[in-house]
């Protein structure tokens, strides 16, 4: 009614829908031209937060899920891939999942990767601008809304947003994992965190394969070994393969990426 813009906060929940909301039009057309139909997840913590569904061949189905963060120090940036429990050890099973996982062919992530704009004044959140492109030549400018204050501009260019300088990726999941939990209190896979190392799927597993990605976190926090003639839970790549006795394949961890995430 009165033409107000009301600036956002730089909240990664806020920024994350808000992004969602501009690229599923995208997401829409490229499944249409790809032959594919999308079914979005029936509740807001199900896996994946898409799913595509081939329109000749409904078995054929992929998961997407669209993950959004802000650059640390430039170089860096992580998310988490989903659980590693649940319908991720039980594959056959429905629960918190739009399909059993077995059913998809394969589990992709869409990345957005982005700045956030540094404002000095943290009362910019709350601040409302009243555009003068946008009004009316008989409307008379408004100078409050409640205890706030209406500033006058004259375009919308004129105001700062709160992001900016997107990075976009596509990555099968497997490929960005890493070999940490993404949080400390719930069972979900973290991603490696260099940006390009998540754009070009270069994680610890992408050397080894989906197999090996898929046994570890199932077995991550639940196996254990001797270790220091102590009993230990498996928290780390290098141990699992050892475990295994594979101690052949330690040279295939990524190890740029290890060495990056063991500093």
């Amino acid at each position: 009614m009165y033409k107000n813009i009301y600036t956002i906060s730089s909240d990664t929940k806020i920024v994350s829908k808000i992004l969602e909301i501009h690229i599923f039009p995208q997401i829409l057309q490229f499944a249409s031209t790809s032959g594919y139909k999308i079914i979005l997840a029936e509740k807001q913590n199900w896996y994946p937060d898409l799913t595509f569904i081939k329109d000749d061949n409904e078995e054929i189905k992929f998961a997407l899920d669209i993950k959004t963060t802000f650059r640390r120090n430039g170089k860096t940036a992580g998310f988490t891939l989903g659980s590693h429990g649940g319908y991720f050890k039980e594959r056959d099973k429905n629960k918190n999942i739009q399909f059993p996982y077995n059913q998809y062919s394969g589990h992709y992530c869409l990345g957005i990767i982005y700045t956030r704009t540094d404002v000095s004044n943290n009362l910019a959140e709350t601040e409302i601008y009243q555009v003068q492109e946008l009004q009316e030549k008989y409307e008379s400018p408004i100078k409050k809304v409640g205890k706030r204050s209406v500033t006058t501009i004259n375009n919308l260019k004129s105001i700062t947003s709160v992001i900016k300088d997107f990075d976009f990726f596509a990555a099968e999941k497997w490929k960005i994992a890493s070999d940490r939990q993404g949080s400390g209190n719930t069972a979900n896979i973290g991603s490696v965190l260099d940006i390009e190392d998540l754009k070009n799927e270069n994680g610890i597993f992408s050397q080894l394969g989906e197999e090996w990605f898929d046994e570890y976190w199932i077995n991550y926090g639940s196996a254990t070994m001797l270790k220091d003639g102590k009993p230990a839970k498996i928290t780390s790549l290098k141990d699992f393969l050892a475990f295994k006795g594979r101690h052949d394949l330690l040279d295939k961890i990524n190890s740029k990426t290890y060495n990056k995430k063991n500093k």
